[in-house]
């Protein structure tokens, strides 16, 4: 997979997860992330306002580079209507893994792809359900101590040491990381921003 010289491609997020996504797609890409301000943002419905946030990231960035094609994404875990952001301290974190345990639960990744100078931005939220096995307080105790917790929706990552937390999921695993690749990809195909080249 190749993307096209001609049409530059930006991550408009600091996730290292993100990063790693497109990296592992083979995708040539520069990463510049937004300011935006996401505590601005009303919450509306969770499907509704990780897709705002991801809108609003990559016309932030694809303002500042009108030529450039322009990935923006937000992920947000929600349960029993209740969002579950990142969390700020270890009893944060405590509190959210107490409330994933035994349960399913949704994680919804909204991601925005446009380009400014082509006046051309399409964006959706793709969801995915992860089912948690019960967690014993001596797991969530030593999970949180590892710090992986931190700098992660729903205080948890499924890529990481956060496996051994999920008993199964239904949907995109890469969504779950942060990116629902397969979603992303095709419509970077779609715009021509990524060709698939046989090598003769």
């Amino acid at each position: 997979m190749q993307t096209d010289k001609t049409k530059q491609l930006i991550l408009a997020s600091k996730s290292p997860r993100r990063r790693y996504l497109l990296k592992q797609a083979g995708l040539d890409f520069s990463v510049i992330p937004s300011s935006v301000d996401e505590k601005s943002v009303p919450v509306s419905s969770p499907s509704e306002y990780v897709k705002t946030l991801a809108e609003l990231k990559a016309r932030d960035i694809a303002a500042q580079h009108p030529e450039s094609w322009v990935i923006g994404a937000d992920t947000i875990v929600f349960i029993h209507h209740t969002i579950l952001g990142k969390p700020k301290t270890r009893e944060d974190a405590r509190n959210m893994l107490r409330q994933l345990s035994g349960k399913t639960h949704e994680v919804l990744t909204g991601y925005c792809i446009g380009c400014e100078s082509q006046g051309d931005y399409f964006s959706e939220t793709v969801k995915t359900d992860v089912l948690f096995k019960v967690l014993t307080d001596q797991e969530i105790e030593w999970y949180v101590h590892t710090d992986e917790p931190f700098d992660k929706a729903g205080a948890y990552a499924i890529q990481g040491l956060g496996t051994f937390l999920v008993k199964s999921i239904s949907g995109s695993y890469t969504n779950v990381v942060g990116l629902p690749v397969c979603e992303v990809i095709e419509h970077l195909i779609q715009k021509k921003v990524v060709g698939l080249k046989v090598p003769k």
